[in-house]
């Protein structure tokens, strides 16, 4: 069938848009992709079969996308550009990435009436909850979470079928919305087999830290992801692992207080800010480390989301030590595939760290697990299969 995403967003890059999408085409769908352009991007090309339509937007219209639910100005103009997008590809079904951009779909879909595929890749209500600018004026006083809430669940009964990234997740809707239950699919966020079947080793990667036992933490370093946690474990550690090194791959706005932490425990020489690096080099970062992380704090996203990065670190045999956010725990714990230290807890995670330290069989039993949990069974090739049957079995 002719399906067609939206996404209020440029693409690339967008790896979970991405990978359903080439999953749908490889499976004989087309797949048409609204999305926005801030430059001047192509208007239209063909990307891994993605028939992609980019429409132009602005700042203005990104800054009004915070206020979607609050006036209904930015779900006014995506209107119209989605409308045009219906019309010009005929596609026969639509399918939505989260929720901010959903209002505007309804509205545009009102002649046509396709079914809909509602695609939640985050409790977003709650995810609101954490960002700086809701904690203060105006935001806190002109956007309301509780009301992006409401709207989820307007959309969620509007739907045909809504696609959640994990069980917790799912559980959680169900629990809210229990007549909507049988429309609730799981597709959850995980890696491919090029991941980690097709991939370039970095040697100066390798060799620069050859002499170190390097606990790595992969990804968007907000502070909500818990490294102060690792960034206070090096004082103790330090004298305990004269070689320990904490590695830290990505970035956020957020970085200057935790390089600040460094500074003030005298924490340089054990802890390497690397920013954000390519993708093509997480493997060899993975490689060059004993111990992987996740340390994320406790909310009511974290509890219900997996992060894509301890399916990455899992898949070349790395052990984890992840905070006890419920869906990384019930996971690590089930495929014993690391240890769970108590969020934001700098003796516990200390003391989980030195446990794997001395130990090498047991960092080689948790990684061997996790690896072969990874490769067999949640890899995207073996958990995108509900997504194709989801669509084999929808009613256009």
């Amino acid at each position: 069938m002719k399906i067609g995403m939206i996404l209020d967003a440029s693409f690339p890059p967008d790896p979970r848009v991405e990978n359903e999408a080439v999953s749908l085409v490889n499976n004989g769908h087309e797949v048409f992709l609204f999305c926005l352009k801030y430059n001047d991007e192509k208007a239209s090309e063909t990307i891994n079969g993605i028939q992609v339509k980019r429409y132009t937007s602005n700042k203005l219209e990104y800054k009004l996308s915070a206020l979607a639910y609050t006036i209904p100005l930015y779900s006014f103009l995506m209107q119209q550009k989605i409308a045009k997008f219906i019309e010009e590809t005929k596609i026969e079904v639509l399918h939505i990435h989260d929720i901010r951009i959903a209002e505007a779909v309804y509205n545009a879909n009102k002649k046509q009436n396709l079914p809909v595929v509602l695609d939640l890749h985050d409790n977003m209500p709650e995810v609101m909850k954490l960002y700086p600018h809701l904690q203060k004026f105006p935001g806190k006083y002109i956007i309301s979470p509780q009301k992006w809430k409401q709207k989820e669940e307007e959309f969620i009964r509007k739907a045909d079928k809504v696609i959640a990234v994990s069980p917790e997740f799912l559980e959680t809707l169900a629990i809210r919305l229990p007549s909507e239950k049988d429309k609730l699919v799981l597709v959850p966020n995980t890696i491919r087999k090029s991941f980690f079947e097709e991939y370039t080793v970095d040697k100066t990667i390798i060799e620069k830290y050859k002499n170190n036992f390097v606990i790595l933490y992969l990804g968007d370093t907000h502070l909500r992801r818990g490294i102060q946690t690792a960034i206070a474990a090096l004082t103790k550690l330090k004298d305990k692992i004269p070689e320990v090194k904490l590695v830290i791959v990505g970035k956020n706005t957020t970085d200057t207080i935790l390089k600040q932490q460094v500074k003030e425990l005298q924490l340089e020489a054990f802890v390497d800010f690397e920013g954000w690096q390519n993708v093509s080099l997480f493997q060899s970062y993975i490689l060059a480390s004993e111990v992987c992380i996740s340390p994320l704090h406790r909310n009511l996203q974290h509890d219900v989301a997996y992060a894509n990065k301890i399916f990455q670190y899992m898949s070349f045999a790395k052990p984890l030590l992840v905070s006890d956010a419920i869906a990384q725990k019930r996971l690590v714990e089930k495929v014993d595939a690391g240890l769970v230290h108590k969020e934001k807890d700098v003796e516990d995670f200390s003391n989980k760290v030195l446990a794997l330290y001395k130990s090498k069989p047991l960092r080689t039993e948790l990684g061997n697990n996790g690896k072969e949990f990874v490769q067999n069974e949640f890899c995207w090739e073996e958990t995108s299969k509900k997504l194709i049957n989801l669509y084999n079995n929808l009613h256009v």
